[in-house]
């Protein structure tokens, strides 16, 4: 007999749009750079390796990949060396640059890299209204890359509300939305709402308290996708204890959780420095 819960982290085949349609814990990757800032494609292939049996797909270059910092020549190296090793597992590249220009231009080249689909924020700058938001989307969209929504409001500045939210995701192309605004009751709601799309919780600490998302894509993948993928299927308070624990102890609640992710997989020999794209960290020997 198959298990009910290991079977909801498989991929379900397309949806009724023609698109794959994702679930489970998807990696948000992060961007492991050399002491001279160039990304080692060998550093990338053995962070996957360390995760790909607990994770559905993966993305390069968004928030914990440092996406709004990197360089093009970086989030390109990335980006290409991702799905070089990916090894099967479908990959959606962040996308997270100012205006819908710069980001439609972004987008095309990571078809061209050849990525499954893109994840992708709304521009930056709280001045942008929610008809503007929409707007930005259908250009997105209009490149034919499937895209995932972010939500989020640290790098953007911009918050997309429930009702926009809905009319994004009635638009051909939507695969899904990172739901990172922190707030439990709004992710709920996004569920409740049977948008059409899965939805995603995207913070470590929330994970029990939003039951029926349809994954999770947050920094803690990078290092226990397996602890992640367990309370995704079955949220309950020892598991979140357990949650709560790993996310105090690799510091992934922290404004630079980036880096401390990247002590910690420099403390297991995954990658070989601690170097960021905002210059800080240099470690080349593990961390302690």
């Amino acid at each position: 007999m198959t298990d009910p819960l290991t079977s909801r982290d498989r991929q379900d085949g397309p949806d009724l749009r023609g698109h794959r349609r994702y679930s489970g814990v998807i990696a948000p990757l992060v961007t492991p750079l050399d002491l001279s800032g160039r990304v080692p494609a060998d550093d990338v292939a053995r962070l996957i390796d360390s995760i790909r049996t607990e994770v559905t797909a993966l993305m390069p270059t968004l928030s914990s990949g440092e996406g709004w910092l990197l360089t093009e020549r970086q989030w390109r190296d990335m980006v290409d060396a991702t799905v070089r090793h990916a090894g099967g597992l479908p990959v959606i590249a962040g996308v997270q640059l100012p205006d819908t220009e710069a980001v439609v231009a972004r987008i095309r080249l990571a078809s061209e890299l050849g990525v499954d689909a893109v994840a992708v924020t709304t521009p930056f700058g709280a001045g942008i209204d929610q008809d503007g938001i929409v707007g930005h989307y259908r250009h997105v969209l209009a490149t034919g890359v499937p895209v995932l929504l972010y939500n989020e409001e640290a790098v953007s500045g911009n918050r997309i509300e429930a009702d926009t939210l809905a009319r994004i995701c009635r638009l051909p192309g939507v695969i899904g939305i990172k739901e990172s605004s922190g707030e439990a009751e709004f992710t709920r709601q996004l569920v409740a709402s049977n948008l059409g799309v899965p939805v995603f919780e995207g913070w470590e600490n929330l994970l029990s308290q939003v039951p029926g998302v349809h994954g999770f894509i947050g920094p803690l993948a990078n290092l226990e996708p397996a602890l992640c993928k367990a309370l995704w299927q079955r949220p309950g308070p020892e598991l979140q204890a357990q949650v709560d624990a790993a996310c105090e102890k690799y510091g992934i609640l922290c404004d630079d959780w980036y880096l401390r992710v990247k002590r910690e997989l420099v403390a297991r020999g995954v990658i070989g420095t601690d170097a960021t794209a905002g210059g800080s960290g240099a470690a080349a020997v593990p961390v302690p």
